[in-house]
């Protein structure tokens, strides 16, 4: 198993150290495995000869021998002879031992018995009748039994096959063993010269053309990352047509993500639709007009155009055309204004000029001139010509504000102001209204960026049953979270309403009530939703409603949407068509702060309603004042009449609510039954 330390290593190898030990370990490995073959090749070279030459030595001594034995010459002849090959050849020991048929004829040679029977190998082939054989380090030892053949029979009283003696031969091999040696050395030395040559030359190739390359790549890619330079290009360096094609697919991809950047930054500052700066663009560079001021003292202008009744160009054509037109306006704009000047498309029909070191009396003059340029330019559109209008807003720094936040407020307050007046008319700020005016929008911006960060909340303030004081449904109240805490509707909702931010925190609202409702375990409880004017009016979002109770798996007849004189008054006659059709669904409605005013009772007559909340400053004074009493109890007994529910606000003390139970009220709410919170 592989140790950690290793692992690591080889995890963190270079190329060029890869192939230098994969080229050492084949080398190493080829190196081991010709030593191991020459050991056995010299081992096995060194005993075939060896063997050879000792039988024919041996073949020939005895033929020497059984010559002179032929002969009848006596043992000590032969022994002379033998002493006499000895000396020819030195290192060589020849030896020769009687057998039992030569001992039983002549007897036996004295001291040669000892010898004869302690060797094994003399032993042994008298006993085999077979040669045998001896390596040693500097010799070899051959022993070589001689057997009776027919012409032996003449002088010896022996069988054919019997052993008549041993010729023991002890040969040197250093000389052979030399030259064997220097056969195998020069051998390993010519391959081990060969497998050098062949890993220099491996290690080189793998070297330059696939290690080095490698390198540079990934040298290349460390610098666009180091330095964000997406212009590096990898060069070839290289004759592998792998390796320069991953360098030209580099190149490639390098060109393409060089692309993409390019037009990233370029839709990161321009609207796509009009190709001016957008919204952030323009931000930037108003901080960067905002710092020179503060520097050189140099005043500046702003200007914000807003189209009027764009929408109905939308809502009549299409979004397409509206487009056209927009693409068109935004030309109009560029030709018109200087070419120092910024500028840029805020969002759906807003536009915004910047106009370094112009004054206010020189804006005002530009502003003009633009409004009667957008006014009087016919736009060419594929469904005919046709003019549109703008509110312009123009303020000057410092004159209305020194920092890019009051500025762009001011911007928003003065394009409002604009819209006001009649619309198709220039704004300005004077002091007496801009503190009042930044106030509304510095909320608008509050609410804007809770819309934009999902920072619109709701809490939830139970209604109970007068009798028992059971919770019959839940009222949903918004709240904004800011770092100082929740802010209440009080705090937010004129500038909401100011702002036409309702209907989106309306939205908002609903959206989250209905996942809380779907959460509930009681199948029966309801949910009050207050509405404003704008969602009221809305006719295709209140359409939906019933749609989007049933995805979050809420019956139609759990949602109560609760209505104001002040609201339903402007949308009187809209507003009973979306009761009657939302009540075909099951929707409910109650009537809020009934009692306010005298109309109150008259909305009775014509909206078809499930609920009368009844007005809470009735409530709060019930025990202290019986005229509010009488006046309760009347709407209580009318509100039967009509087959109504009544629901009474603001119930904040034990002695209320007897007073109300004792009225036979149906639904109570405040303070002392629970306060607005989460569930």
């Amino acid at each position: 198993m592989m140790s950690p330390f290793l692992a690591r290593t080889i995890r963190t190898l270079s190329i060029g150290q890869f192939v230098f030990l994969l080229s050492m370990a084949a080398m190493i490995l080829a190196v081991v495995v010709v030593l191991l073959m020459s050991t056995f090749v010299e081992r096995r070279a060194i005993g075939d000869l060896a063997q050879e030459e000792a039988r024919q030595t041996s073949e020939l001594i005895f033929q020497s021998l059984y010559t002179a034995m032929r002969k009848g010459w006596t043992k000590d002849e032969i022994g002379e002879i033998v002493d006499r090959l000895n000396e020819s050849q030195p290192g060589t020991d020849i030896r020769v031992f009687r057998g039992a048929p030569v001992i039983a004829q002549y007897g036996d040679i004295p001291g040669e018995a000892p010898v004869r029977d302690t060797d094994q190998l003399v032993t042994q082939a008298f006993r085999t009748a077979e040669p045998v054989l001896e390596t040693g380090e500097d010799h070899i030892r051959y022993v070589y039994p001689v057997l009776v053949r027919d012409e032996c029979q003449t002088c010896h009283e022996a069988a054919i096959g019997q052993v008549n003696g041993v010729v023991d031969i002890s040969y040197p091999i250093t000389d052979l063993k030399v030259s064997v040696g220097f056969v195998i050395k020069s051998v390993i030395a010519y391959f081990t010269l060969i497998l050098t040559t062949l890993f220099l030359a491996l290690y080189f190739k793998l070297r330059v053309f696939v290690a080095q390359p490698i390198s540079r790549f990934a040298g290349v890619i460390e610098e666009i990352i180091s330095h964000t330079d997406l212009n590096r290009r990898v060069g070839p360096g290289t004759h592998l047509r792998e390796v320069n094609s991953l360098s030209q697919h580099f190149n490639r991809l390098l060109g393409t993500i060089q692309e993409y950047q390019d037009k990233l930054e370029h839709f990161s500052q321009r609207d796509p639709l009009t190709n001016l700066y957008n919204r952030r663009k323009f931000e930037d560079f108003l901080r960067m007009e905002v710092a020179r001021g503060q520097r050189h003292g140099h005043p500046f202008s702003l200007i914000m155009m807003d189209l009027d009744d764009f929408k109905s160009i939308n809502d009549t054509y299409g979004h397409p055309v509206g487009d056209l037109a927009l693409k068109e306006l935004a030309t109009v704009l560029d030709r018109r204004m200087r070419r120092t000047d910024i500028i840029a498309r805020l969002g759906g029909d807003e536009f915004a000029v910047l106009m370094p070191q112009t004054t206010a009396e020189q804006g005002a003059i530009a502003a003009e001139n633009l409004r009667k340029a957008v006014a009087e330019t016919s736009l060419r559109l594929p469904v005919g010509a046709t003019r549109v209008g703008a509110s312009f807003g123009l303020v000057t720094f410092p004159d209305n504000g020194a920092t890019v936040e009051k500025l762009s407020i001011a911007m928003d307050v003065a394009m409002y102001k604009a819209k006001r007046l009649g619309k198709n008319r220039v704004a300005t700020l004077d002091s007496g209204e801009e503190d009042a005016a930044m106030a509304v929008f510095q909320k608008g911006r509050m609410l804007k960026d809770a819309l934009a960060d999902d920072a619109i909340e709701p809490v939830f303030q139970a209604i109970c049953t007068s009798a028992d004081t059971r919770p019959f449904a839940l009222e949903v109240l918004a709240r904004v979270r800011t770092p100082e805490g929740l802010k209440t509707a009080g705090e937010f909702i004129e500038a909401a309403d100011e702002l036409g931010l309702t209907r989106d925190i309306d939205e908002r609202i609903f959206e989250k009530g209905l996942a809380t409702l779907a959460a509930q375990r009681d199948p029966d409880l309801k949910m009050f939703f207050n509405l404003s004017g704008r969602s009221l009016a809305a006719a295709e979002w209140m359409h939906e409603v019933p749609a989007r109770a049933r995805a979050a798996g809420v019956a139609a007849e759990r949602i109560v949407f609760e209505i104001t004189e002040r609201e339903a008054l402007p949308h009187f006659d809209k507003l009973v068509k979306i009761i009657d059709a939302m009540r075909g669904h099951g929707v409910r409605f109650a009537l809020d702060d009934f009692g306010s005013g005298f109309s109150s009772f008259v909305y009775l007559k014509f909206l078809d309603v499930d609920y009368i909340k009844i007005e809470g400053s009735l409530i709060r004074n019930l025990r202290r004042d019986p005229r509010d009493r009488v006046m309760v109890s009347h709407i209580h007994q009318m509100a039967k009449e009509f087959g109504l529910s009544t629901i009474a606000e603001f119930v904040e003390d034990a002695e209320t609510l007897a007073l109300l139970q004792e009225m036979g009220i149906d639904y109570v709410q405040g303070w002392h039954l629970g306060a607005p919170g989460p569930i």
